[in-house]
């Protein structure tokens, strides 16, 4: 359990390497500022959050902050903890208190300080980590920031702003704000923004942006599947692919479906309820909003969902980006490839992402298939989707997509 702290206390740290963590019960994000003895930031390097999760001693690492006391700059007065809520309009009154722990680089226990007392707050000041001489040490300050997130960061010199900017310079396009993003945290609305911004890129340099077109999500819920399931990652994967819809659909939402043997057709997933979705929707078994999960299966065939989504779709109508995530076992080859060429004829590109270390077999010759109207489909695997940042993931999966919208439009496939 480690030394109990109380509100203005502090404590030696004598580790050179210690470890923050915050319990709650609460859906939270922890940040971290770095400042000098003037309480403000040097530059913008030296505030660390889920999108920028490093600065020099300092690592966030799925929600727990690691400090390396000796790499921290000499210039660094503090180190500030700082825990946000999830859920746009919560505050820390309606749940039990909060927990700061911290922990030495071997794990053991050092301290722990229970943050009660808060009532509206939804942004908190937990600890601070400071120099004292050439010693560093810890404490306890519960504090509530009542001008929000935005105002927090700014105050302490980090150059945000609570709205979605336009991108500059001018000449360059504003990315796309579709409804519901206002219904989100500011952190949120700042993740997604920085998402939407590597999209526009993409299809920037790919002289594809502002076009529109329907986006449809499936994903794989074989049982070969658990560990991507049970370790969250297709929770991610769906918070990532929500930024693609933003700026390519219409309605900025994402068509869903998971299959198995079968497939279930799901709500589509929109910007303000991404999370709740994938909480209520992404599992292997069970029955969830009245569908039966056993009824899908636990094994894979592509062509059901595959069939279902071509019968969508009739020549002359807008294109449609199918994303489909799997982890491969495509048995029925022939069948799928005779699929493929007839949907050729089709406004639609398939982009295959394999998800996991797997045998792809099929999926890695579609580039190469012949007798096709137009090339239809692409595929890359990611042997850990986490390690791979936004603007590579967006660049992959958007590649082909614009250079497949000119030759469809070429072929007459499109409108």
């Amino acid at each position: 359990m480690g030394i109990s702290l109380v509100k203005g206390q502090n404590g030696p740290l004598a580790a050179s390497n210690v470890v923050v963590a915050v319990r709650s019960i609460a859906p939270a994000d922890v940040s971290a500022l770095l400042v000098t003895e003037a309480g403000r930031v040097r530059t913008d390097a030296d505030f660390v959050f889920f999108n920028q999760p490093q600065a020099p001693g300092v690592e966030l690492r799925s929600g727990t902050l690691l400090v390396s006391a000796a790499h921290v700059p000499a210039d660094i007065a503090q180190i500030r903890v700082v825990i946000t809520l999830d859920e746009s309009g919560a505050t820390f009154g309606q749940f039990a208190p909060p927990v700061a722990t911290v922990a030495d680089g071997s794990g053991n226990a050092l301290y722990e300080y229970v943050i009660d007392g808060l009532d509206s707050e939804s942004i908190v000041i937990a600890l601070e980590l400071y120099r004292r001489n050439s010693e560093w040490k810890v404490r306890a300050v519960g504090q509530g920031y009542a001008g929000g997130f935005a105002a927090l960061v700014t105050d302490h010199g980090v150059s945000v702003d609570d709205e979605p900017a336009p991108v500059t310079p001018p000449a360059t396009p504003e990315v796309r704000t579709v409804p519901g993003e206002a219904a989100l945290s500011f952190e949120k609305r700042a993740r997604l923004d920085l998402r939407k911004r590597e999209v526009a890129k993409v299809l920037i340099n790919k002289n594809a942006f502002g076009i529109r077109a329907r986006v449809i999500l499936v994903i794989d819920k074989t049982l070969s599947m658990s560990r991507q399931y049970s370790k969250q990652v297709v929770h991610r994967v769906v918070q990532r692919m929500i930024p693609v819809a933003t700026q390519l659909d219409e309605d900025g939402a994402l068509e869903a479906y998971l299959y198995a043997l079968s497939f279930a057709k799901l709500p589509d997933i929109t910007v303000e309820h991404g999370e709740a979705w994938a909480q209520t929707f992404l599992h292997l078994t069970g029955t969830h909003q009245g569908i039966d999960y056993a009824r899908i299966g636990g094994r894979n065939d592509e062509l059901p969902i595959m069939r279902d989504i071509i019968a969508s779709l009739r020549p002359g109508d807008a294109p449609t980006l199918v994303l489909f995530f799997t982890d491969g076992g495509f048995a029925k080859k022939r069948e799928i490839a005779a699929l493929m060429r007839d949907a050729s004829r089709l406004p639609a590109f398939w982009q295959f992402v394999g998800l996991g270390r797997a045998n792809y077999g099929l999926l890695r010759t579609l580039d190469e298939m012949s007798d096709r109207v137009v090339d239809n489909a692409g595929f890359f695997a990611l042997d850990d989707i986490d390690q791979v940042d936004d603007a590579q993931l967006y660049a992959r999966l958007l590649g082909e997509f614009p250079d497949w919208l000119r030759a469809a439009g070429q072929a007459g496939i499109l409108r």
